[in-house]
């Protein structure tokens, strides 16, 4: 038989004649992708085929004879994809598999998006990693043409798989000692259903698809060899959803992406924590508020508690787009505490409560923190304020936000400009005519009220204010938001009795 010229005719022709045709429309996109695959070959060696119409016949006919057998389950898994074989052909003869290319090699994943990219191929996720046994995104099926053996491989997928779910294997003829080793070691977890054995057609090429059910018996690692170079007792450290994202137009990832923003924040209720320190300490605080694990592709893995927190794993420059300062990781993702709306009739606390109206969101995480260190009862943030967990907020505050008992109030105006008000309210003022804050009395209950960055109190009606200011050099106009509030408050606490710190412990 002559040779064929490269073609999408050729293309077409050759897969009607092996029995496994595609619409007009997937064999543009399965052209597209063997010119790219071509491209990119010398420089990432993809495959060692070069022959137009080998390759047609050993990738794609191999991939697409699956379909003849068994009804592909979504979402499947191609595991070891390598330049996405089987997993694009399979797509394109069913565009409504939702598909995950696993892939650990980097170079081949950066090849791999620029496909799903490049073919418009919407449900195809690319995994930038291996599938091991501490993978366990659930999925409903499974399949291979990776040269691991049929044991080892079952191992991996143990977790990920559910029950009834479908592990496909591509095999050659001569895999009968797997199979029978497989039933010796993974029979509780895995049953055989099917073996079919076929040629490619026109070609001698003997092939065969092996294809295991999953039991519903749950998984014990220590049971299990380990094979995949992974100790049982570190495997057990991570019994947890894993999840991975590479792609920035994934939901959740955009999601994520709203809460840099304080409008993100409030719509979503959610929040990022960034900052190794940080994050420590709002699970120490508030482990029932953890929502996610949010690392780069290789960890760190998550603690042990809180028990059951998902792992999402990021490609790095997805994980660098939401950790705007830099850490590295890992990111906290967590859902917002309940932050009520300010009564005026509700009883006030002890003590001092703060309002805040500052819109950096530096300031607002920074005066938190002071009010936590000082002991403050309650802080109002009035509608001028930026959100407490802005992640510039978090950065300056750590988990103050978390730990304080925070309201949500109405305008400073309106704070300052009531007659009626059911304590005192000080206010921070740079008038030299007001009270120096260590020559005035504090009352038991009261309400520190800071002015806005800048402006301070001005425009604001203060008739029914004690004003306050701090003592300060001439040479010197007003100090920092933030650090105004932290001299106040300490003045405050200067006055109160030794014992003040001891009694908030």
């Amino acid at each position: 038989m002559a040779m064929m010229n490269p073609s999408p005719e050729a293309l077409a022709a050759l897969l009607k004649r092996c029995g496994t045709p595609l619409s007009d429309e997937a064999i543009g996109r399965l052209w597209r992708y063997h010119r790219l695959l071509r491209a990119a070959n010398p420089e990432l060696n993809l495959t060692r085929i070069h022959q137009f119409e080998n390759m047609v016949l050993k990738h794609y006919v191999d991939s697409l004879l699956v379909t003849r057998f068994e009804a592909l389950p979504t979402p499947l898994i191609d595991m070891g994809t390598g330049p996405g074989l089987p997993g694009v052909p399979l797509k394109l003869a069913r565009p409504e598999l939702e598909l995950i290319l696993a892939e650990p090699r980097g170079a081949r994943v950066e090849f791999l998006e620029r496909v799903v990219a490049e073919l418009g191929l919407e449900g195809v996720e690319v995994h930038p990693g291996k599938i091991t046994r501490r993978y366990d995104r659930p999925t409903r099926g499974v399949i291979t043409r990776a040269v691991a053996s049929i044991p080892e491989t079952l191992e991996r997928v143990a977790r990920c798989l559910v029950p009834d779910g479908r592990m496909l294997f591509m095999k050659g003829p001569e895999c009968d000692d797997e199979i029978a080793e497989a039933h010796q070691t993974h029979r509780t977890w895995f049953t055989l259903v099917n073996d079919h054995h076929y040629d490619i057609p026109g070609t001698e090429h003997r092939r065969r698809l092996v294809v295991y059910r999953r039991t519903s018996a749950p998984v014990v690692f220590d049971a299990l060899k380990g094979s995949d170079g992974e100790d049982a007792t570190a495997s057990a450290l991570v019994d947890r959803p894993v999840r991975d994202i590479a792609r920035p137009h994934n939901a959740t990832f955009k999601d994520w992406r709203t809460l840099l923003k304080g409008s993100g924040l409030r719509k979503r209720g959610e929040a990022l924590v960034a900052g190794r320190r940080i994050v420590a300490e709002m699970l120490a605080c508030r482990p029932e508020l953890a929502l996610g694990w949010v690392t780069g592709p290789q960890g760190p893995a998550p603690p042990e508690r809180p028990a059951g927190l998902t792992w999402w794993r990021l490609t790095k420059p997805l994980l660098a787009e939401l950790d705007l300062f830099g850490t590295g990781g890992p990111l906290l993702w967590i859902r917002l505490p309940d932050i009520p709306q300010y009564d005026p009739h509700e009883a006030w606390p002890e003590g001092c409560t703060l309002v805040l109206p500052f819109q950096d969101p530096e300031n607002i995480g920074a005066a938190l923190r002071s009010a936590l260190a000082f002991g403050v009862g309650r802080v109002i943030l009035t509608r001028e304020a930026a959100h407490p967990f802005h992640p510039k907020a978090l950065r300056a505050g750590g988990p103050a936000a978390a730990r304080l008992e925070l309201r949500f109030g109405p305008a400073l105006a309106d704070l300052c400009g009531r007659e009626q008000f059911a304590v005192p309210r000080l206010a921070l003022d740079r008038d030299p005519a007001s009270p120096r804050l260590d020559q005035a009395d504090w009352p038991a209950r009261f309400a520190l009220i800071a002015g806005l960055e800048g402006p301070g109190l001005a425009g604001i009606a203060t008739n029914w204010l004690q004003r306050r200011r701090i003592p300060m050099s001439p040479r010197i106009e007003s100090l920092n938001a933030a650090v105004s509030v932290a001299v106040a408050l300490y003045e405050w606490r200067r006055g109160q009795p030794a014992d003040w710190v001891a009694n908030l412990a």
